[in-house]
């Protein structure tokens, strides 16, 4: 096994992985900004480096510096995390050229998946079907020319897109235009790449996404499907498993299919197919995420298997055992994403406990929220033996929580799970807003 792994993110993120490791009894480096001296991943880790400025090109993502303090700290593997460099295929490179194990997909494999459009590619060779679009679009007139062809509305997506990134929505030519260099500008901004592609604009759909683990030899397993249409501004805000609102027939198409796409890419480690579902049941493919998701604790809690743990293993040759093929997936559980409005001190914190309720998060008390990152303060999961006793414990959960000092969104979080068209799992990807809107 592993002896000392590098962790190559911070906050709640880095502390997940720490913990796992501790209990796998690997020692951990954390690293950290100058900004995040005092945070709770680096008090945790057996040792940390500090890799830079506050800002995260500075800091997280300053690969060379990571790579020089895993070096330096002795760490054999480097564990990603999510978001800043778990999906950089540079990244992983090189880890790889320093003989550094790179705990996730190999380079290859996230440079094919990354790029979105080489990833519809990837997946209609597989069989899988994939929403109306385009390859990479230089120009304007390109992409007028086939919005015009499918119809209005559409998407203008990041080519190398991720966390809602580099999305703009266009209603007509004269929008298009403007979505065309706005998508292309952040996408440069935030991916360094700035080339986007356009997909037809799907209404009144479900985002579905279907979760895996491949090993090295050939077996591909999945955990079950999560829910992810609860979302505001592009970004993920409510999950649940299993979906509410999926038929038994379409369940298991999306597991094929996810199979189908990982095996088509070579994949290899934990990965996240996601896709599209209309009212008819149709599904459509968007992207394969090729690292730990957020939501993972959801399909921890219903599936009883250690994604993080099992990120590991696959990266030190360990095949998934023969039971994995035939998990109980037992139970429903909610993730609720605790997101600030603002940066600032925390001058108190109290998180809900009980039976299977748990809130991961670096928080506490006199912790700082800084303005420099991801908004996220926390996630606040439950399982329940069923939906309508899980929707019940989230709620009471969320009552629980405690955060002052600074704006949260914990009361939004209470409206929607409270609603009836949350209770009902009659919503989709629109809903979570115009919901928001209508309360305030």
């Amino acid at each position: 096994m592993i002896a000392k792994i590098l962790i190559a993110n911070r906050s709640e993120a880095a502390v997940r992985i720490i913990r796992a490791c501790r209990e796998m009894g690997i020692k951990t480096v954390a690293v950290f900004s100058e900004a995040e001296r005092d945070s709770l991943h680096v008090a945790l880790a057996d040792e940390s480096v500090c890799v830079g400025g506050a800002y995260s090109g500075d800091s997280y993502l300053n690969m060379e510096r990571i790579v020089s303090a895993a070096i330096a700290t002795g760490a054999v593997g480097i564990h990603p995390g999510c978001g800043f460099l778990s999906e950089n295929a540079d990244f992983a490179r090189l880890c790889e050229a320093q003989d550094l194990l790179f705990i996730g997909p190999d380079s290859e494999c996230i440079r094919s998946l990354g790029e979105k459009s080489r990833a519809r590619e990837i997946a209609a060779s597989a069989g899988v079907p994939t929403v109306p679009g385009t390859g990479v679009i230089k120009s304007e007139e390109e992409a007028l020319k086939f919005a015009t062809e499918i119809g209005y509305p559409v998407l203008v997506k990041a080519s190398l897109g991720g966390g809602g990134k580099g999305i703009r929505r266009a209603n007509d030519a004269e929008s298009l235009r403007g979505a065309f260099s706005a998508a292309s500008g952040e996408a440069k901004k935030a991916f360094g790449c700035a080339d986007v592609y356009i997909e037809k604009y799907l209404t009144h759909i479900r985002h579905i996404e279907v979760q895996l683990l491949a090993d090295n030899y050939g077996k591909i397993i999945t955990l079950g499907e999560r829910d992810c249409s609860l979302q505001k501004n592009n970004q993920k805000v409510i999950e649940e498993t299993p979906c509410p609102a999926i038929s038994d027939r379409l369940r298991s198409s999306l597991k094929d299919a996810a199979i189908a796409v990982a095996r088509e890419a070579g994949y290899k480690n934990a990965g996240t197919v996601e896709f599209l579902v209309d009212e008819k049941e149709n599904f459509y493919f968007i992207e394969m995420n090729t690292r730990l998701q957020v939501e993972h604790g959801v399909t921890e809690e219903i599936s009883g298997i250690d994604i993080v743990k099992w990120q590991i293993r696959i990266a030190a040759q360990i095949p998934l055992p023969d039971e994995f093929e035939h998990v109980a997936l037992q139970g429903a559980s909610i993730e609720c994403r605790i997101n600030a409005g603002e940066s600032g001190k925390i001058d108190f914190l109290h998180a809900p406990s009980g039976v299977r309720i748990h809130f991961d998060s670096a928080l506490f008390s006199g912790s700082t929220v800084l303005p420099y990152y991801d908004s996220m303060l926390g996630k606040l999961v439950v399982w329940a033996p069923n939906r309508a006793e899980a929707i019940r414990r989230m709620n009471s959960a969320l009552c629980e929580t405690a955060i002052t000092g600074i704006a949260t969104n914990i009361d939004e979080l209470l409206h929607v799970i409270s609603s009836r068209e949350f209770v009902d799992g009659n919503y989709d990807t629109a809903f979570y807003s115009e919901y928001i809107k209508g309360i305030k």
